[in-house]
């Protein structure tokens, strides 16, 4: 560990990605950092068990060195981050996500190409022209698409030269296939320069794009030469503020006090379902960390199920904050199901049950007793939290239908 230590006060205060590898060179884990340095540092808290899980844990009694690979910005850590999971498939990466659960980006085989966000489970690798992956956070993946847009504008869902400007053409985000304005030629290239960038190929790429200005301004076509200056300008100073703000909640927090989780699902026979969490942090309702879920998968009525959805994407979020209890509303049959799923993510938090009568009211907790009695009254009122907030963004939902 001390010679750990040493290295991590080697690691630079930069975006990148690190590696955490054993005694025989073979990586462990790898990550993704806004600083190298800190991010690294943050694993040999305290309360690694806690925050991180028994498989983080492990993992560093496994670890031997820490190398690391500078990137400019955190966007490209972003991506250097899948592309190295993809080639190396560290043990400790993939054992804490689920496969169905990785993000990719895909371009389709089309004469205008879309790019799509999708997940393990539905990606077709020969259906595709490229895809790229797996993410590890859906969130920060979408985050820095938003950035990449900007610098290559591409289509999603209009229907190419269909006369008219999708919403997208009109805020500079689609090149306008929908409209007509850009020839087959001209969005297979900015396609080809949107692949080479995600291929970790940015020095090649701003190479290819100054050899590409400097022709267009031999031909004096000067607006066209200016448009593509702009592209080496936007790769060269990444805007990734955003990302900035989101990696930062990756450093390892220590827990609060007392924070607990509740979750809830409201539908109409099983139409309309959703899924939300509420919070309650040292007794008090902490609405700016409430979230919702639009239920994807699991069709009917299943309300474990439901939960275990709901639970499933909330566990890929290690950049939350993770809770001292998880409550669930309904009986021994969703108690078990959140428990499997916490044991199959490697962490041990207590889960309770609150049970209802026919009135909806609650009749008792089920679980820890000991817990449920020291906060009987947090749990009460995180329970009664998620029922009204799930109700109300279900009712939502079924009102813009």
């Amino acid at each position: 560990m001390s010679t750990l230590s040493e290295q991590i006060k080697k690691l630079p205060d930069t975006p990148g990605v690190y590696f955490f590898k054993d005694a025989h060179g073979t990586i462990l884990y790898i990550g993704k950092a806004t600083s190298l340095r800190d991010r690294v540092r943050s694993y040999f808290s305290k309360d690694i068990l806690a925050t991180r899980g028994p498989l983080i844990a492990q993992m560093l009694e496994l670890a031997a060195k820490v190398d690391y690979e500078k990137t400019d910005s955190v966007l490209e850590a972003l991506i250097l981050e899948a592309e190295l999971i993809r080639k190396h498939k560290p043990k400790h990466n993939t054992d804490l996500k689920d496969d169905k659960s990785w993000n990719y980006v895909v371009i389709t085989k089309e004469e205008y190409p879309k790019v799509l966000f999708v997940r393990e489970r539905v990606l077709e690798p020969e259906k595709y022209a490229y895809f790229f992956g797996p993410f590890t956070n859906g969130g920060q993946l979408k985050e820095g698409m938003k950035i990449i847009r900007k610098i290559f504008p591409f289509r999603d869902t209009c229907v190419p030269n269909s006369g008219k400007p999708c919403f997208n053409a009109q805020i500079g985000l689609c090149p306008g296939v929908c409209s007509g304005v850009v020839s087959q030629k001209e969005y297979a290239k900015n396609i080809k320069n949107l692949a080479l960038f995600f291929q970790g190929k940015k020095k090649s790429l701003v190479g290819k794009l100054e050899r590409e200005m400097k022709a267009l301004a031999k031909k004096e076509l000067f607006e066209k030469a200016n448009a593509v200056k702009k592209t080496i300008f936007a790769l060269s100073h990444i805007q990734d503020v955003s990302l900035l703000k989101r990696n930062n909640h990756l450093a390892v927090k220590p827990p609060s006090e007392m924070r607990i989780e509740c979750y809830d699902v409201a539908h109409i026979s099983g139409a309309f379902t959703v899924g939300v969490m509420t919070v309650v942090e040292n007794g008090e309702a902490k609405k700016s960390e409430y979230r919702k879920f639009k239920i994807k998968e699991t069709k009917g009525v299943n309300d474990t199920a439901h939960l275990g959805e709901m639970l499933s994407r909330r566990l890929e979020h290690s950049e939350w904050p993770f809770p001292k209890m998880i409550i669930v509303d309904g009986s021994l049959a969703q108690k078990n199901t959140a428990e499997r799923l916490l044991e199959k993510y490697g962490y041990k938090i207590p889960v309770l049950g609150v049970v209802k009568d026919e009135h909806h009211r609650p009749r008792n907790i089920i679980g820890d007793q000991k817990l449920a009695r020291l906060h009987e009254k947090e749990i009460l009122l995180g329970n009664s939290e998620a029922h009204r907030f799930a109700i109300a963004y279900h009712k939502k939902l079924r009102g813009r239908i």
